[in-house]
């Protein structure tokens, strides 16, 4: 791929943190599918279209269209995190999704095809663009006249206790953290709606809607959610710049989640996105 404004985000997708979420891949499925089941339904994929699935991580997105569009559509996965594709390509051929296919490259400024998509769909993977307005504007070149997008972000931190709540734990053992430069990229940077309305005008996009969703999700059990949890998110990316201080803040996290601990051994805690739906 050509160096590009994103180069952080490749090197942190093309290292552990690739390794480790595609390590993760039936967990975090799991955890996921819901808000992307939502987002899929907005999109109303139908046989014979040409999808794009952008940030499509470890592949369960781009299956599940594949199906949708049959066999006489096409479904092109991309992402930037080269230990995920090869997980996609794992998935598609075992599920036999001839019609998918994945391209390691960055939606920002890859040479897509004109007009050669009929709708664009992502499960949380366009929040991490240095530049969104100009990565909408060239994924939007890809796309046909008329054509829909679909996709689902993650609302405040606030909102999202899955992922605050193991921060919020070990925080008191954790040197300070500075707080996130506002729609910096990462997981949070579509959570102010105005901000996600401008960058789809800006990109040429109209009729922009965002419609909020919530749901308790889960992914393991509280040992799994607890080793994720240190692994990932907030406080994954804390314990990257502190690897000592793992071992002491694991008991503060296991209490935080034990009281979210369902009746069949799942964690589930509180989630809220946002579906964004829009046309060319």
């Amino acid at each position: 791929m050509p160096e590009t404004d994103n180069a952080g985000q490749i090197a942190y997708w093309n290292a552990d943190a690739g390794e480790h979420w595609a390590s993760l891949q039936e967990y975090l499925d799991a955890q996921l599918e819901a808000h992307g089941d939502q987002a899929m339904q907005a999109l109303a994929p139908a046989q014979g279209e040409r999808i794009l699935d952008v940030g499509c991580g470890s592949g369960q997105t781009s299956v599940a269209l594949g199906q949708v569009v049959g066999p006489g559509g096409a479904v092109t996965g991309l992402d930037i995190s080269r230990p995920l594709l090869q997980a996609a390509r794992r998935r598609a051929e075992a599920a036999g999704a001839a019609n998918v296919s994945f391209v390691e490259a960055d939606a920002q400024v890859h040479a897509f095809a004109p007009a050669s998509f009929d709708a664009l769909f992502s499960r949380f993977g366009v929040m991490f663009f240095a530049d969104p307005p100009a990565a909408f504007a060239n994924i939007r070149r890809a796309l046909k006249p008329g054509a829909r997008l679909a996709f689902v972000c993650w609302r405040t931190p606030a909102e999202n206790p899955f992922m605050a709540l193991p921060f919020a734990a070990a925080a008191a053992l954790l040197p300070p953290v500075a707080p996130p430069v506002p729609g910096a990229p990462g997981p949070f940077a579509f959570a102010d709606q105005a901000r996600v309305r401008d960058i789809l005008a800006s990109a040429g996009f109209r009729e922009v809607e965002l419609t909020a969703y919530d749901r308790k999700i889960g992914g393991g059990d509280l040992e799994q959610t607890v080793a994720v949890s240190l692994g990932m998110g907030l406080l994954g990316r804390a314990l990257i710049e502190n690897p000592d201080k793992r071992p002491l803040v694991i008991e503060p996290v296991r209490e935080a989640l034990q009281p979210h601990v369902g009746d069949d051994g799942i964690v589930r805690l509180d989630s809220a996105s946002w579906i964004v739906t829009a046309l060319t």
